[in-house]
């Protein structure tokens, strides 16, 4: 029960912090000191967790990747690309709503660190003509790109829990792709009641458009080119986007001027202390033994396996933000509890897990997200809760009817 006080503190603390629009990179470094301070941590103890948090390699992919997508939506900006595309979209999708919601799961199909910052400008380009608030943007940037991770095996989470469970990869995505389908259903609920119309369309010419739709769907070229070498070639994302980078630079012939522009924009303050806040909080939870204890104490209380298959992945991925922080920190312990692997209640898990991660104020797409539209946290909540309570309505339903199975 002390565990879960402490715990309680800090994401209260967090939460306050961000209600007075703190920061959410300072936010994040308080609230590791806090924890250190609630855990007792030894000093020892803490300079190695500083120390992770300076040279883990995740950190360093993460600040190049954040990086290099600030300078990337920067060229596509000033060279229209933004633009082109959102035209290029309305003409194919015809509907403006599934343009807007199109950005965000193209771009979510890229298992990336820093995606959420890739897809923020798309929507806010395509929502530019609609009266929406920074919160519901938010929104729609954040939800839209997270149908994936339930059943895209480019993702780690899911192959991570395949392994762990020793539970056919198949069996598990197909199971988990009614959560897919509840992300996309109850987000085009929640978010597309203001916008009625559908797109108007220019009349044009036959010989222009044609040529001027050879131009706009160009626009997708560094887009796909991206996808390409992540998805198919398995090139991790920095080096995607910096091949993308030197080409585009070719292409458009820009200037050493706008270079050091670019990079001067690409290389914040705010991107540092977002990298370093976000990993030093995961990394204090870690070596705190905050989790662990978590885990421990639903064990020895002998709570029933349904709450614990909710309880245990839930709050894990509330206190990580990861997917395969909930994966590899709980499913080995609740397969002892469960008596082995069964799909009802893998799936039911994962689903726990990955709801906990998207309500996780630490969770990276909501931070870059809230940070790109300098939206109000709780607006973004407001919608992101009643959505979570559909996956869970839809995984209980599952439980339940994969239990014979």
């Amino acid at each position: 029960m002390l565990d879960i006080l402490k715990i309680a503190v800090v994401f209260t603390a967090m939460l306050v912090f961000l209600r007075l629009k703190w920061n959410i990179g300072y936010v994040l470094i308080i609230a590791s000191g806090l924890l250190a301070l609630m855990y007792l941590m030894p000093l020892q103890a803490m300079l190695l967790t500083i120390k992770s948090t300076i040279t883990d390699l995740v950190t360093i992919k993460l600040f190049f990747a954040l990086t290099l997508i600030r300078i990337l939506e920067m060229v596509l900006r000033e060279n229209n690309v933004l633009a082109q595309m959102m035209e290029a979209s309305i003409r194919l999708l015809k509907q403006k709503k599934a343009v807007i919601i199109s950005m965000p799961m193209l771009i979510g199909m890229l298992p990336s660190l820093g995606g959420a910052y890739f897809s923020a400008p798309m929507v806010d380009e395509s929502t530019k003509s609609i009266k929406m608030s920074p919160e519901e943007k938010g929104f729609i940037n954040y939800w839209f790109r997270h149908p994936w991770e339930y059943v895209l095996p480019l993702y780690p989470g899911i192959l991570l829990a395949s392994a762990i469970t020793h539970m056919e990869l198949r069996s598990l995505i197909l199971s988990n792709m009614a959560y897919a389908l509840i992300i996309v259903i109850s987000g085009f609920f929640l978010s597309m009641r203001a916008i009625h119309k559908r797109t108007e369309q220019k009349k044009e010419k036959k010989e222009s458009r044609e040529k001027i739709d050879l131009r706009l769907y160009f626009s997708f070229a560094p887009i796909t080119t991206i996808l390409l070498m992540v998805i198919v070639f398995h090139l991790e994302l920095h080096y995607a986007l910096g091949i993308t980078l030197i080409g585009l630079f070719l292409f458009y012939r820009l200037d050493l001027r706008f270079a050091i522009r670019a990079f001067k924009y690409g290389f914040t303050k705010d991107v540092i202390i977002l990298i370093l806040g976000t990993m030093l909080f995961k990394f204090t939870m870690e070596n705190s033994g905050a989790v662990e204890q978590l885990s421990r104490y639903f064990f020895e209380k002998k709570i029933p396996l349904l709450p614990i298959l909710f309880l245990l992945p839930f709050i894990s991925g509330l206190l990580t933000g990861l997917t395969v922080g909930f994966v590899g920190g709980t499913f080995p312990l609740l397969l002892s509890i469960a008596g082995g692997a069964h799909l009802n209640e893998i799936t039911f898990a994962f689903a726990s897990g990955f709801v906990g991660v998207l309500l996780s104020p630490v969770h990276l797409c909501l931070v870059l997200t809230r940070e790109y539209f300098k939206a109000d946290m709780w607006g973004i909540y407001k919608k992101t809760i009643p959505g979570c309570t559909a996956i869970m309505a839809g995984a209980l339903v599952l439980y339940y009817g994969l239990k014979s199975i």
